[in-house]
């Protein structure tokens, strides 16, 4: 009994610790946001570079002014290159729409990781020990490291000090009238791009002390960032977006949860293995699903007002006209006359399947973000439920590849009939996170059921039946149904429901008042996305002969995001182009160059900053321009 609650101390004790470090993280995102309203995808890279660059102060400047001194300079560092980066690239967008500011920011994310590749190299880079707390103290029995101790310290002090900063300064005046309304602040004379570049700063140099205060504790790796952004949005959306003390105690609740799963363990339920410790992958999801669904601002957040500055008011849809029917037509015939055309070159049906594949989850996901207005940042949640039901229906129950075709995105369907019905309660952020924390629910347990979904090695051995795999018909096929499913979409669109989901999106209030239904049109909207996203998925299962647990990834609903945001958001073509434009350079560039993550970042940035319409939207404002002059 004695031993079982030292231990149970001892974890809570590792859970303190963690807190501490992701509250740094969280609290730097959450000044970001309450003041700039941006979703700062790129928060998790300063958090990775404030540890590689502790470890290179530490190791040059230690022996001349001392280990502390030269790991507080790395966090310095953090901030200043936050400064830089706001004001040469986020000043830039902050008046356009926020998912193409989530766009530049995962941009950076690229241009971050690789830039880091670059400098110190693929290994992971171990620290020394913090001189003077090298070793443990004696707690109920028990060691415990003595530098864990001064970091769960260090997170009261930091939010003690924010708070004097934010509530006993004009600067910290500043910022909390900006974080309720920034548009006024900027009325009353205050230069809102300083108070801008210096909340970014500061944000920038909490995520680097953060990462810095780490080395002594874990390895410098290139995986700390997108692992690191995960786990502050939910602190920030548990807590409450723009609250430090709401984040200071979400990261407690989520620390100490963890430590008590890893406490737990295993125990054995009715006969049944419990396996606890295995939570501790999706237990802050399942509390952010939680907490959103029961209080969607947060524990100690507020209501947010919303944004003054939106994007430019859409066209309504339109029908094809005669020109745009016969250039869908030519595109349609050359695809499929590829396989002959392309002759020795059976690589070009392979990427011209990708593409397919690619444009008809894009679609799928363009359906929700913008005629419904649905922001989901876990659209991948229902292709990895289609290509997963597909793999099972044929190496479990025995069908054959043309009836797992057809039931597959009837089990995504039935997903997004379930998690929908809770995500269209919400809107902005909230929506966001929330679809997020779904597909990471799905995400553990297709990862942690080994014998159901091969846990972390998926399925694979799943290929097309024999007549299928003759030839190019499969890739017929494949173009078939995705050219049924966009052509679906579309027809949806132009029918009275994509009418109803755009009235509930623009002015829901006023779409109530006439007698539609919002949630209810907005739920099927859900689910006819989600069935489309699994048929592409099923495809994709097919293509490859595989799937395993990155097809539900967060990069992979990122992925699509990027697809719809390349294209335009605003024109039906969009993700079709975004689609062949995101695989191809993926494609392309990752075989041509070891640093395609920063090319590609680059050419993002490039088009965010170039084409903030999209590459279909760029080209049909050049195309009306055009027919203008005429």
């Amino acid at each position: 009994m004695e031993a079982g609650f030292s231990s149970l101390i001892g974890q809570l004790l590792n859970g303190l610790a963690g807190a501490s470090s992701l509250f740094l993280v969280a609290a730097g995102l959450s000044l970001i946001f309450g003041v700039t309203r941006i979703v700062n995808f790129a928060h998790g890279s300063f958090y990775m570079l404030g540890l590689y660059v502790a470890y290179t102060l530490v190791e040059r400047l230690s022996g001349s002014i001392g280990f502390w001194p030269a790991l507080l300079l790395a966090p310095l560092a953090t901030g200043v290159l936050g400064a830089v980066v706001e004001m040469a690239l986020l000043r830039r967008i902050y008046r356009a729409p926020e998912l193409l500011q989530l766009l530049a920011t995962f941009a950076l994310v690229l241009v971050v990781k690789d830039a880091v590749l670059w400098a110190w190299g693929p290994e992971e880079l171990f620290g020394p020990r913090a001189p003077g707390l090298e070793g443990s103290v004696q707690i109920f029995g028990r060691p415990f490291p003595a530098y864990d101790l001064l970091l769960i310290a260090i997170g009261p002090v930091v939010l003690g000090a924010l708070w004097w900063l934010l509530h006993r300064t004009r600067w910290g005046t500043l910022v909390r009238a900006a974080t309720q309304d920034r548009e006024m602040v900027g009325a009353l004379g205050v230069n809102q791009a300083w108070l801008f570049t210096s909340v970014f700063a500061l944000g920038a140099l909490l995520a680097g002390l953060g990462g810095a205060l780490q080395l002594p504790r874990e390895p410098a790796s290139l995986e700390l960032d997108m692992h690191t952004i995960g786990a502050a949005f939910v602190v920030v959306v548990v807590g409450g977006m723009g609250s430090l003390p709401g984040a200071f105690v979400a990261a407690l609740l989520i620390a100490e949860l963890k430590a008590l799963c890893i406490w737990i363990g295993l125990v054995e339920v009715g006969g049944v293995a419990l396996s606890f410790s295995k939570l501790t992958l999706v237990v802050e999801f399942v509390v952010m699903a939680v907490v959103l669904v029961w209080r969607p601002w947060g524990l100690m957040g507020k209501p947010q007002a919303p944004a003054r500055a939106a994007g430019d008011a859409e066209a309504p849809l339109k029908a094809a006209g005669p020109a745009a029917r016969t250039a869908w037509l030519a595109l349609l015939a050359a695809l499929v006359l590829l396989p002959v055309a392309a002759g020795a070159w059976p690589y070009a049906t392979v990427l011209a399947s990708d593409v397919l594949v690619a444009a008809l989850f894009a679609a799928s996901l363009h359906f929700l973000m913008g005629p419904a207005g649905l922001h989901s940042f876990g659209h991948a949640a229902y292709f990895g439920l289609g290509a997963y039901a597909a793999a099972l229906l044929v190496r479990a129950a025995g069908l054959p590849m043309e009836a797992a075709l057809l039931l597959a995105p009837l089990v995504a369907a039935l997903g997004a009939l379930v998690y929908g019905w809770f995500c269209v309660r919400l809107s902005g952020v909230s929506l966001t996170m929330l679809t997020l924390a779904f597909a990471q629910i799905t995400w553990a347990v297709c990862y942690q059921w080994d014998s159901l979904t091969g846990g972390s090695n998926g399925i694979t051995g799943v290929w097309p039946s024999d007549w299928w795999a003759e030839g190019a018909r499969f890739y017929w096929l494949t173009l078939t149904l995705v050219a049924l499913g966009v052509l679906l979409l579309r027809r949806v669109l132009l029918a009275p429901l994509g009418y109803a989901l755009r009235a509930g999106r623009d002015a829901p209030l006023r779409a109530e008042a006439i007698g539609i239904d919002v949630r209810r049109v907005q739920w099927i909207g859900f689910v006819l996305a989600g069935a489309l996203a699994g048929l592409a998925g099923a495809l994709f299962l097919l293509a490859k002969g595989s799937i395993s647990p990155e097809a539900l990834a967060v990069a992979k609903s990122v992925d699509g995001l990027v697809m719809v945001l390349l294209g335009g958001v605003q024109t039906l073509a969009g993700p079709l182009l975004g689609a062949g434009a995101l695989t191809w350079l993926h494609d392309t560039v990752a075989r041509n160059t070891d640093y395609w993550r920063a090319l590609l970042g680059a050419t993002m940035l490039l088009l965010v900053l170039a084409f903030p319409q999209g590459l279909a939207g760029f080209a049909q404002a050049w195309w009306a321009r055009c027919r203008g002059a005429a």
